[in-house]
């Protein structure tokens, strides 16, 4: 964390496990600025984990939205980026989840045989720094994934073919109803056990996979636009977060964001409250959304 020696404290007079502490507390806004002070404060705010745990520990860790787009840029918060281990076959457009702190990935394999790959599905432990295939029968196997969502210890994976799940406590693959399968459209998330997406009006609907219906998210139509398409969703504190390309000028697009608190009514339907949406970000013409996450820093 920082060099030994009296001049090498991150704060003067202080032992560097309580600079720690008061440097913990500080917003990571403020992060940029504070790099600026000297080279130990610099590596300690981009590649300590240490001040990431003590963050945690009393509680002062921030979500921010991860924002992908398709001009190869990626807007984030992060300082610095780390290669982690190759999975066991080249990937686009798959599906990917978290559960119980791995990391599932299934399709988008690039080669050739790609629905007899042993690889087709596979799981990153953390733990161990290892990928594992996971074995998957051929008749859920597909190309490209064109969405994935959570929902407990499942996770859902919409394919050309419809829609997959595999059950990782049972270590089961299997089929939805055609209830999910015909209703979700477009890019999806969870909250609160409710699986959210848009409908082929536009309009924001929730699944609830222990009642196997879909309900329309009452009380946001006149603060939002009509989401046919370029709109993708996170849970955000619990909160649905939504982000969309806006019309912006002929050279810009206004990349928009509106957040939601969402709730179960008592008749059983869901409703939803804006809490803000505005504009969050411009960019050149012709960029279009890849992906949208919450992440906890």
């Amino acid at each position: 964390m920082a060099d030994v020696g009296a001049q090498s404290q991150l704060i003067p007079n202080l032992p560097d496990d309580i600079a720690l502490q008061c440097l913990a507390r500080i917003p990571r806004s403020h992060h940029p600025t504070l790099s600026l002070v000297s080279k130990s404060w610099r590596s300690t705010l981009t590649s300590s984990p240490t001040l990431y745990n003590t963050r945690s520990l009393i509680r002062t860790t921030e979500t921010f939205l991860y924002l992908s787009l398709r001009i190869n840029s990626t807007f984030h918060w992060f300082n610095c980026w780390e290669m982690g281990p190759r999975m066991r076959i080249g990937r686009e457009f798959a599906a990917a989840g978290v559960v119980n702190g791995k990391i599932y990935v299934m399709g988008g394999c690039v080669v050739d045989n790609w629905a007899k790959s042993m690889n087709w599905a596979e799981v990153f432990d953390p733990a161990t720094g290892l990928w594992t295939a996971l074995p998957s029968p051929i008749e859920v196997r597909d190309k490209w994934m064109h969405a994935t969502a959570v929902v407990g210890a499942r996770v859902y994976a919409m394919t050309d073919r419809g829609v997959v799940v595999y059950d990782v406590e049972g270590c089961q693959w299997g089929t939805v109803s055609k209830r999910l399968d015909l209703g979700w459209r477009g890019r999806a998330v969870v909250v609160g056990g409710v699986l959210y997406c848009y409908d082929y009006l536009g309009k924001i609907i929730g699944y609830d996979v222990k009642e196997d219906v879909w309900k329309e998210l009452r009380g946001v139509d006149k603060g939002l636009p009509k989401f046919f398409c370029g709109a993708t969703m996170v849970n955000f504190d619990d909160r649905l977060c939504v982000v969309w390309e806006g019309k912006g000028s002929g050279k810009e697009v206004d990349i928009m964001c509106a957040e939601i608190q969402v709730q179960r009514d008592e008749d059983g339907g869901l409703s939803g409250n804006i809490l803000w949406s505005d504009m969050i970000l411009v960019v050149p013409n012709g960029a279009s959304i890849v992906q949208c996450l919450a992440v906890d820093l």
